[in-house]
């Protein structure tokens, strides 16, 4: 077991601005990780994979969080993740 406040972070500093943003987008990364009918819904049709949600909850996205994967065509989970990513690293 690790004891409170033993772990330090030794990320980058722009690396972890951008990985704490959205507990929502790290649920849709997630679902589309361990099912894969859930992940080409995704990269197929954004905007119902997530109205639909997975295994019947739904993402805590914001507006401008949902429009920007709704945006987003990517041909693999790894190209959606990096055009995020890249778009959220230029707003912060």
């Amino acid at each position: 077991m690790i004891a409170p406040l033993t772990f330090q972070n030794t990320l980058p500093m722009n690396i972890t601005s951008t990985a704490t943003v959205s507990s929502g987008i790290s649920r849709v990364f997630a679902a589309a990780v361990v099912n894969k009918q859930f992940c080409s819904m995704l990269l197929q049709d954004p905007q119902v994979a997530l109205q639909k949600g997975y295994l019947g909850e739904t993402f805590p996205l914001t507006r401008e969080e949902r429009d920007l994967i709704v945006s987003i065509r990517a041909n693999s989970l790894s190209d959606l993740a990096k055009q995020v990513n890249r778009s959220l690293s230029s707003t912060y």
